[in-house]
């Protein structure tokens, strides 16, 4: 009997996410997958669980896989919100060149996934955090309204939707606690190039905070009373992108319900976490790296991205407000 098998069945976690489970195929320079478990639901609840139980609410069709049934119970997630539709699962098929930064997308069927419509349960309706991936902002406005008591929600876009509903994209943007963006769509959302004053444009337009995805180049957070940039961890074998947004909202948002804070000390924490999972993420296809990394892997790409990062500041910057900077031999201005 496998071991999912012996699982009791999961219980709704402190973390709901809203959004897709689909079948990817996918090929890169370095490899391809066929009908592999994809879907942002799959990556965020996935690097999520390894910090706190999670609960998905998607749809599938009859044909979905039962072993990708296995690994999210191998995972304890809990899938009383899974519903199974009748049609076809979610599709999509797409390739990505040598540079790896946008997905060419070949084909998208949508089936059971077109008609989507989250149902909540009660229980559902109590996990004090949650996360609306990138589906209709509608939907996500939708399920916002019947989860009115969440500490945290955290929302996700694409440039699909901002270019046709990006009043409702702004919308959610102004409900939720931390909106998440990449850096193509917040320059779309805000007309703006740089991303700083892009995150400043968004506050600016009724966000709370903001989390912009720099790929490769790690994350800006802004909110309006702090700025932070995590790192991206240096992955040397860079096998498939897809779901690295999603992990990285998977870290972060899964640091967060461990630690049960949102304090800035925690927040600066769980973006750091969320670049370690995408690097985790991004080493394979599928959400295969997740399914089988553990905690001492985790907790060593945060010690390494920490030493990468840390410098102790010299007393002499200390006492250089307004004062040159001192030549080389010579002490610090008095």
């Amino acid at each position: 009997m496998s071991r999912a098998r012996r699982l009791k069945p999961a219980q709704p976690g402190p973390i709901l996410v809203v959004g897709s489970v689909a079948l990817d195929s996918v090929r890169t320079p370095f490899g391809a997958a066929e009908e592999a478990l994809g879907g942002s639901a799959s990556y965020f609840s996935i690097s999520a669980s390894h910090f706190a139980p999670v609960g998905i609410i998607a749809v599938v069709g009859e044909d979905f896989p039962i072993e990708h049934r296995t690994v999210f119970e191998s995972r304890g997630i809990d899938l009383s919100g899974l519903e199974t539709a009748s049609g076809r699962t979610f599709r999509w098929r797409g390739e990505y060149s040598v540079e790896l930064g946008h997905a060419h997308t070949l084909e998208t069927q949508l089936n059971v996934f077109s008609s989507f419509h989250p149902r909540l349960t009660e229980a559902h309706r109590a996990a004090p955090f949650v996360f609306l991936a990138n589906i209709d902002p509608d939907l996500q406005l939708e399920v916002l309204r019947q989860v009115p008591d969440a500490r945290l929600t955290l929302s996700d876009t694409m440039n699909y939707w901002i270019a046709r509903k990006a009043d409702r994209v702004l919308d959610v943007l102004r409900e939720v606690d931390v909106a998440l963006l990449n850096e193509e769509e917040a320059r779309a959302l805000t007309g703006e190039t740089q991303l700083v004053r892009a995150a400043d444009r968004l506050l600016e337009q009724g966000a709370r905070a903001v989390v912009i995805k720099k790929g490769e180049h790690g994350a800006l957070f802004q909110s309006r009373d702090d700025r932070f940039i995590a790192p991206a961890f240096p992955v040397p074998a860079l096998r498939d992108p897809t779901g690295a947004g999603d992990s990285f909202a998977g870290g972060f948002l899964g640091w967060l319900a461990r630690t049960g804070r949102i304090d800035a000390e925690a927040v600066h924490q769980a973006l750091v976490t969320g670049t370690v999972m995408a690097s985790i993420a991004i080493e394979g296809f599928s959400p295969a790296r997740l399914i089988e990394t553990d905690a001492r892997e985790i907790a060593a790409r945060m010690q390494v991205l920490h030493r990468l990062v840390h410098f102790d500041l010299d007393p002499d910057y200390l006492e250089l407000e307004g004062k040159p900077l001192p030549r080389a031999g010579q002490s610090t201005p008095r």
